[in-house]
């Protein structure tokens, strides 16, 4: 620990800072006056300690370990219904659904209360079993020889 007093990454230094402060006894409010951080945080850092180790000296990931659904599974089932009817039934001006698309309509049938993405429509899609692909345009012609024309060889 007290070679992490040392050390040049602050992260590693305000922790051996914190656990040798515990060491000697302090107080969680003496220390985080010392170090300028919260109580809160010098009580985490301990209980980390003694639950982790030393692994507790470096920087994990802030991304969180979990995260709320936007839409609960009611709402999930809700929004899987919707999207076997036409986009034109909720007045839009195309026959395909874009998750994008989705997310609109989502919020405007109030099915979330704030706009969601496109990503967040997918992942719920995804949680429910449903894969999403991209609709593919395919090329027609309004020649009446259309299909005769395509499938003959040309010279």
């Amino acid at each position: 620990m007290k070679a992490g007093l040392r050390a040049s990454d602050s992260f590693e230094l305000r922790r051996c800072q914190i656990l040798l402060g515990s060491a000697r006894k302090e107080h969680a409010l003496a220390i985080a006056q010392r170090v300028g951080c919260s109580d809160e945080t010098v009580r985490e850092v301990i209980k980390s300690f003694n639950e982790r180790g030393v692994k507790v000296l470096r920087p994990g990931s802030r991304r969180p370990h979990k995260t709320q659904a936007a839409f609960s599974a009611e709402q999930a089932e809700q929004l899987k219904e919707f999207l076997h009817q036409s986009p034109r039934t909720f007045g839009k001006p195309t026959s395909l659904w874009t998750c994008e698309l989705a997310a609109e309509v989502s919020v405007e049938q109030k099915l979330t209360e704030k706009w969601v993405s496109g990503e967040t429509i997918r992942a719920t899609l995804k949680r429910l079993g449903v894969k999403w692909a991209r609709a593919k345009h395919w090329i027609t012609s309004p020649d009446p020889e259309y299909s005769r024309k395509k499938s003959a060889e040309t010279d």
